[in-house]
């Protein structure tokens, strides 16, 4: 289960209005006593997720899980119990929402906070129970959002709330024993625990919290020349850090620490397909090739284009509020606690559409030209894809079966000329007889490792791909030099949904394709992409050492080396 979303049901349910009638992005000014429209559907949508999460709640008072809350699993877990809370926070504190100031609901809440203090180690650590036992991590996850919840409820005034928020209270200062001595896993759990820190600070003072940051902060925060962090998660990880520093921050007075995020997002403005997509082929998270709009982003993005008066920011905000619609409502009490989010967004500046950009921290080139994009990556199976409105190639792979370790993938993506070039080089030795003075006298393979082995017959082959801009489009020129006859396929791997013309289904597949000469195309909700010429000098798809293939409509060329052909894109 995410730790960052509702569990899978909950989700589903509240995903069930329709997003262009329900989110209504009318920037007019508000104050406290006049929600804005777009927050206003934010909070009818949290009511449906209320509704779908309550009826995962246990209610047997002679279960051992009483008042916890089941995943999409049907196992109950600190994170969906946490969830509970959190959205009915939101509701509570609405005066918009049907559930406000409900003591049927408080009483719900009530019940999900004592199983959080029952559940809770004595060290003040809760369990992910996918794969972190006494983490500290997952609990800065959980105190961060539930300190926000029980400041909304706080400011609810619900009658009778108190008895709820002194329970949640015990399990969030248990939290903070350990979250100021527990260690973490990977770069952004730092920034985690830090921001669970600065807002349990914020509610009750304690050196402790801020001595514990500061241990963390003086690593200094993990962004390189690109502006992008340690992850390269930019679907995940790099928001997250985001929203994790603006709240470090403010709570522990660094405005420095904005800078960081300013730099993030600046560099997100390119990493952004035309249809509001975003890019995260070069991450180093389970993102990574994930499909995803940029709602994660849009809370620092409002956030500082609302601080800077910055027009990109907002037109960024306007952008994300048209292609990723309700899914923002996953941060809503990020918006209700800060009215100053509720503010009219400054008038917008036009964003990047076309550019050609580097990034190569990332090992990663991003073209735009309007409605379709092209990105290149290095150290990446996949390392190539082009975008045409909602047409999608997701990704082009080539392996030979050479010596069965053949899959392409290059180290460095170098300018070249007018383009850019990738590389490969690969040996394939034949092993002579061991050592004689060496040799095992048991005959065990094992303890004659075939290293010290001398080598004879040792074949090479070198592949070189050319990737240039057309007028209209890209071109991918693959040449091979080396051992002759060795067969060759590139996989055109596209979104499912389309049609393709020119391609030839392969019997006795599901999705697989031939393009044996001439232009193809492929085609998904009035837009199109153009692709050719077509080779194919056998059917052997699934050559030995070559990756799986993907679950998607795939198309493929095929060849022998010596291997040189040109595919153009449009």
């Amino acid at each position: 289960m995410n730790r960052r979303r509702f569990v899978q049901r909950t989700a589903a349910a509240m995903c069930t209005m329709p997003i262009a009638s329900a989110l209504a992005f009318t920037h007019v000014k508000a104050s406290a006593k006049n929600m804005p429209e777009w927050l206003k559907a934010l909070v009818n949508q949290n009511d449906i997720g209320v509704e779908a999460i309550r009826k995962f709640q246990v209610k047997d008072a002679k279960n051992d899980a009483y008042g916890g809350v089941m995943d999409g699993f049907d196992i109950v877990n600190p994170h969906s119990t946490s969830a509970l809370i959190q959205a009915s926070a939101n509701a509570i504190s609405s005066p918009g929402s049907k559930f406000f100031r409900s003591p049927e609901l408080l009483a719900d809440m009530n019940l999900a906070a004592l199983h959080l203090v029952r559940t809770e180690h004595s060290d003040g650590t809760i369990d992910l129970l996918s794969t972190n036992f006494h983490s500290t991590p997952d609990t800065g996850f959980l105190v961060k959002r539930l300190v926000t919840a029980y400041t909304l409820i706080e400011k609810s005034k619900t009658p009778g709330a108190e008895k709820m928020l002194a329970n949640l209270q015990t399990f969030l200062i248990r939290g903070g024993n350990a979250l100021s001595v527990g260690g973490i896993h990977t770069p952004n759990h730092r920034w985690v625990v830090c921001a669970a820190l600065a807002k349990l600070n914020s509610l009750w003072p304690d050196p402790k919290y801020v001595a514990r940051a500061e241990e963390w902060l003086s690593e200094h925060i993990d962004m390189d020349a690109d502006g992008q962090y340690n992850e390269k998660s930019t679907f995940i990880y790099s928001s997250l850090t985001d929203r994790l520093l603006i709240t470090v921050a403010n709570g522990f007075n660094k405005p420095e620490l904005l800078d960081n995020v300013r730099k993030n997002l600046d560099m997100t403005m390119f990493y952004v397909h035309p249809n509001g997509e975003i890019v995260t082929d070069a991450s180093g998270r389970q993102d990574k090739a994930l499909i995803g709009t940029l709602e994660n982003y849009y809370y620092p993005y409002r956030y500082l284009a609302l601080k800077d008066q910055n027009g990109s920011y907002a037109a960024m905000c306007q952008m994300i509020e048209k292609t990723a619609g309700l899914k923002i409502g996953g941060f809503l009490d990020y918006y209700l606690a800060d009215e100053t989010l509720w503010n009219e967004l400054p008038a917008s500046k036009p964003l990047p559409v076309n550019y050609v950009k580097t990034f190569p921290n990332s090992g990663l080139v991003r073209i735009r030209r309007g409605n379709w994009d092209s990105t290149l990556i290095a150290n990446n199976p996949a390392w190539f894809t082009f975008m045409k409105g909602n047409a999608v190639l997701q990704g082009v792979r080539l392996a030979s079966s050479f010596f069965g370790k053949g899959q392409f993938q290059s180290e460095k993506l170098a300018e070249d000329g007018k383009g850019w070039k990738l590389v490969q080089t690969l040996d394939g030795p034949y092993y002579q007889p061991y050592p004689k003075d060496f040799i095992a006298t048991d005959g065990d393979w094992e303890k004659m490792p075939r290293i010290f082995r001398p080598t004879s017959e040792v074949q090479a082959l070198e592949t070189t791909i050319l990737i240039q801009e057309t007028d209209n489009g890209m071109q991918i020129e693959i040449q091979t030099s080396g051992t002759e006859r060795v067969p060759i396929a590139v996989e055109l791997i596209f979104r499912p949904g389309g049609t393709f013309t020119g391609a030839t289904l392969i019997e006795n597949t599901k999705d697989s394709w031939l393009l044996k000469e001439g232009m193809g195309s492929y085609s998904f909700n009035g837009d199109t992409i153009t692709f050719g010429p077509g080779v194919a000098s056998h059917k052997n798809i699934a050559l030995r050492g070559a990756l799986p293939a993907v679950e998607a409509p795939t198309v493929f060329l095929t060849g022998f080396t010596p291997f040189k052909h040109t595919i153009r894109f449009s």
